[in-house]
């Protein structure tokens, strides 16, 4: 699954910085807006110590972590939704998006200037959300008139798209984000289609100082009660610490790390809790090539799953063999799982669990 999420921000509150430590794209962006015109893309590996667990039993050439898309988007500033800075162009690249990262800066630095003059990280939020919700609501607003025409014909589906529409146009002339908005699942399934920015979810991000790198600051407090508010998360994240953090080895990352107190770098965590945003949840193959993860969503069916490795394996599903890391600890490999009765033969109906370790028998 090509799950994509999109880093937003106003232009010098180090999303360019944060975007090159996740991706280690290289070198950081100028410090002045609208730096980012097309979108850099990079992928992130979703960080799981499970992987190495199975490593332990089955030697393998290589081992492939689940990984996510990262879109560095065009710094948005006051007045973007009207054409302002790079105006509608990374409206576009922000729909096609399955999450937003929302890069707030809480840190005081007089060397880099704000773009507003002053650090207000909720200010800062509130003129993106204003910004996004603008975009939407003129989207909103022409998709209307259409669906109305459409609908005066009896088309079941316009009359369906009429009612999310309207809901979505009342929370926005509220100022509220669509994604506040209590939709029916159904509702949920075709709201997607619609290209609505601000139903996506968003993860906040504290860009910290190195002072503060578990994000206790007051500065820090304020986002994490308005993401408690939303519903929402955040992840404190100093984007000079992780640069430096990218460009070492293992061995001087690890003892860095270790000096400061860390477990790991900060965007480990940070992609950790975009994939638990999105509803993610990973399966596992094994063998002597290599050792993988494999991303579905939470409540997929075996059948589904096997159509992440290929459209084939769905297709033809027989059934899954399938045993989890509990049992491969105890019984050390498959042969003895299978002797003792562990492999679990699953049907089309199964829902796959995280962790699951699978097998697909299929025919085509």
């Amino acid at each position: 699954m090509a799950l994509e999420v999109g880093i937003v921000g106003l232009p010098n509150v180090g999303k360019s910085t944060i975007f090159n430590a996740l991706t280690a794209a290289g070198a950081l962006a100028a410090n002045y807006p609208f730096a980012t015109i097309e979108p850099n893309v990079g992928v992130v590996s979703v960080p799981d110590a499970r992987l190495a667990v199975l490593n332990q039993y089955q030697p393998t050439e290589k081992i492939i972590p689940a990984q996510l898309r990262i879109v560095d988007i065009a710094g948005i500033v006051r007045g973007a939704s009207t054409g302002e800075g790079l105006g509608n162009k990374f409206l576009s690249h922000i729909r096609e998006v399955d999450a937003i990262l929302s890069v707030v800066r809480c840190f005081e630095n007089a060397d880099i200037t704000h773009v507003e003059g002053s650090i207000d990280p909720i200010r800062d939020i509130d003129t993106i959300d204003t910004e996004l919700m603008l975009a939407d609501l003129e989207t909103v607003s022409s998709s209307i008139d259409k669906a109305q025409r459409t609908a005066k014909s009896g088309d079941k589906d316009a009359i369906a798209r009429l009612e999310i529409l309207g809901k979505a146009k009342v929370a926005l002339e509220a100022g509220r984000p669509v994604r506040s908005v209590d939709f029916t699942p159904d509702e949920k399934k075709n709201l997607k289609s619609l290209g609505l920015i601000t139903a996506k979810k968003v993860l906040y991000v504290a860009n910290v100082q190195e002072d503060d790198i578990h994000g206790e600051g007051k500065l820090v407090q304020v986002v994490r009660d308005r993401a408690k508010a939303e519903g929402g998360a955040i992840v404190p994240v100093c984007g000079k610490l992780e640069s430096e953090l990218a460009e070492l080895g293992e061995a001087d990352r690890n003892e860095m790390l270790e000096s400061l107190g860390l477990k790991e770098p900060a965007l480990a965590a940070l992609a950790t809790e975009a994939y638990r945003m999105l509803g993610l949840q990973s399966y596992f193959t094994t063998g002597p090539k290599e050792i993988r993860a494999w991303t579905v969503p939470v409540g997929a069916t075996a059948p589904q799953a096997a159509g992440v490795i290929h459209t084939d394996f769905e297709r033809g599903f027989i059934r899954a063999e399938i045993y989890t890391l509990a049992d491969l600890k105890q019984y050390k490999n498959e042969s003895a799982i299978k002797a003792a009765g562990k492999m679990r033969a699953e049907g089309k109906s199964y829902i796959m669990q995280d962790g699951d370790i699978t097998h697909f028998l299929f025919n085509v």
